[in-house]
């Protein structure tokens, strides 16, 4: 964390894609979503950024946000306090005259004078919908080698599971048409099988230049940076793909969030995330997960604070979990403070933070359809 990138701006749009998802953002956003046993969905953009020096970030959040501003905190665990810069969270109504927003044009001209305030010569933009270990300072520097007006990371791969049946009314994705690394062709919303070059969302640009097109796109009412003002000007601006070879998930329904916990009980899996740059999340003191005589545990990714008396098999185990004696838990993901009762069986089961399924319940979901349960029920 002792890099610094004084030059640029990190930009994340946190509430992204909450449609995709409703089960997992009822009381959170997209940002804050568990993952891979400790983290939230946030921590890896953000910590991608700090680990490349970036240490000025904004969070623009649009709503239901209190769960991300309790895990962010002062940033003190990204080593993002700072007395000028650091990290900060922009709430939708963060300046006089700031609307209600749907797309990047309209969170971003909600903070113009923000944005004209700033001394970065940089701005790098990014959703908080997908997983990964981003190494942004070469982005940025492919960006600056090439001339480019824009710079958008792509990763050549099949549609995520959650976009082949996604409707507008839940939000945009996009795959590009190349010619020799600049972007001449942008499909929104394609429904296309096989391998294509899709974008991550990532974007690299000048802040001088990002002002500019926001205040021309927000006159027009126009709402989608991608949409509404790189499509249009393709001709125009100099639009350049990046690619990206490294591992991601991507999260665009309950089943891929499901699959791609479960894609990190593969070792190959978790060094390609974890494996390039630390990643940083708040910190929970507590003990270190307790095997009690007579637990059988086997293939299972289990963090702080669990205790496990039961059997547990190829699953993901979320910050003090229990597993009491004679229980066992098969292909599930069972996040912070989940309790299963003695004699309760359950598989293929995604359980929200605080659940308690009591003892001798059977609950079995699918491969196909892993069965969700809320925060702080009890089955």
């Amino acid at each position: 964390m002792v890099n610094s990138n004084t030059s640029t701006l990190g930009i994340i749009f946190p509430n992204s894609y909450d449609a995709f998802i409703p089960d997992l953002v009822n009381v959170r956003l997209m940002a804050s979503i568990p993952f891979a046993s400790r983290y939230r969905m946030i921590d890896f953009m953000l910590s991608s950024m700090v680990n490349c020096g970036i240490d000025h970030v904004s969070v623009m959040v649009n709503n239901n946000y209190l769960s991300l501003t309790d895990h962010l905190g002062s940033g003190r665990a990204w080593d993002l306090v700072r007395k000028s810069g650091g990290l900060n969270v922009l709430p939708p109504f963060a300046e006089k005259g700031s609307k209600p927003y749907v797309g990047r044009v309209g969170a971003l001209a909600n903070i113009l004078t923000f944005l004209k305030e700033q001394k970065e010569k940089y701005v790098v933009m990014t959703d908080a919908n997908l997983a990964a270990n981003f190494d942004f300072n070469a982005m940025i520097n492919a960006h600056k080698e090439s001339g480019a007006d824009v710079t958008i990371a792509y990763k050549e791969m099949p549609l995520p599971e959650g976009f082949k049946n996604a409707t507008t009314t839940k939000g945009y994705y996009y795959t590009f048409g190349l010619d020799n690394g600049r972007i001449n062709k942008i499909y929104v919303n394609p429904k296309e099988d096989g391998i294509q070059d899709f974008s991550l969302n990532i974007y690299v640009l000048e802040r001088e230049l990002l002002i500019k097109l926001i205040t021309e796109a927000s006159v027009l009412g126009q709402e989608y940076f991608e949409r509404d003002i790189l499509l249009p000007q393709l001709a125009k601006l100099n639009v350049q793909a990046y690619k990206y070879d490294g591992y991601v998930a991507y999260i665009s329904n309950i089943k891929s969030y499901f699959d791609e916990n479960m894609k990190l009980l593969d070792d190959h899996n978790l060094n390609g995330l974890f494996g390039a740059a630390p990643i940083y999340t708040k910190i929970r003191d507590d003990n270190p997960t307790r095997y009690v005589a007579g637990a059988k545990v086997k293939n299972t990714m289990a963090a702080d604070g669990c205790i496990i008396e039961g059997e547990v098999e190829n699953s993901i185990l979320f910050r003090g979990v229990k597993v009491a004696k004679g229980a066992k838990v098969k292909n599930c993901i069972l996040m912070q403070d989940t309790v299963i009762e003695a004699g309760a069986e359950i598989e293929y089961m995604i359980t929200d933070k605080n659940v308690v399924v009591t003892a001798g319940k059977e609950m079995k979901g699918t491969d196909t359809f892993p069965v969700y349960i809320a925060k702080n029920h009890t089955v």
